[in-house]
């Protein structure tokens, strides 16, 4: 993903899957720690308003939308962890097993780096 977007612009863009059908609607997004690139976003999905994480990394904005890579039912199975608090390690990895991704150290998401500050709060 661009890493020049300001991550609180994703926040109300609405979301679809690889096929383009759409997820919901971006609420909020979360920083690496280390880098403070926008690594996931918590995407508010249909009528329960129910929040799925998904990985910013390999998605697209595009024409204002975000196009996260993966099927709708993958997405919307991905483990709920809340909004608005920080992500444990645990909790992020869980997330990286469920996509699919690489979370090894040379992934750079190792065990011993710090994970998933939200967008806009100092701690």
């Amino acid at each position: 993903m661009q890493t020049d977007i300001d991550p609180r612009s994703l926040i109300g863009r609405k979301a679809f899957d690889r096929q383009g059908a759409k997820i919901g609607t971006v609420d909020e997004v979360y920083l690496d720690d280390a880098t403070g690139v926008p690594e996931w976003a918590a995407v508010r999905t249909g009528l329960f308003t129910r929040d799925a994480f998904v990985p910013l990394e390999p998605s697209e904005f595009v024409d204002g939308t975000l196009v996260i890579p993966f099927e709708r039912s993958l997405i919307k199975d991905a483990p709920d962890f809340g909004v608005g608090r920080h992500l444990s390690p645990e909790q992020e990895l869980q997330l990286y097993r469920h996509y699919g991704l690489d979370a090894s150290p040379s992934g750079g998401k190792g065990p011993d780096r710090d994970f998933g500050r939200l967008a806009g709060h100092e701690e």
